[in-house]
């Protein structure tokens, strides 16, 4: 294996020169993009979970108490 001089960011990703490793500050965009891809298998089954909760005697009751607080308020 050959050693590489560049290294990974832990935090956001971003391919890091190992001498300024020290001094990189994560951009805020890269990071939440990070992130984002390192729950990408979460989001992509959020909306299946929120369908079967929906499906549910509570999911049917918040969808229900929703609509009557609109209804409400109009």
């Amino acid at each position: 294996m050959f050693w590489s001089r560049y290294m990974p960011c832990e935090r956001c990703g971003a391919s890091l020169d190992r001498t300024a490793a020290a001094s990189h500050e994560c951009d805020p965009e890269r990071l939440a993009e990070y992130q984002m891809f390192g729950m990408r298998h979460e989001i992509a089954g959020f909306e299946k979970r929120l369908r079967d909760y929906l499906d549910r005697a509570h999911g049917r009751f918040e969808v229900w108490l929703a609509a009557h607080h609109v209804r409400r308020k109009t």
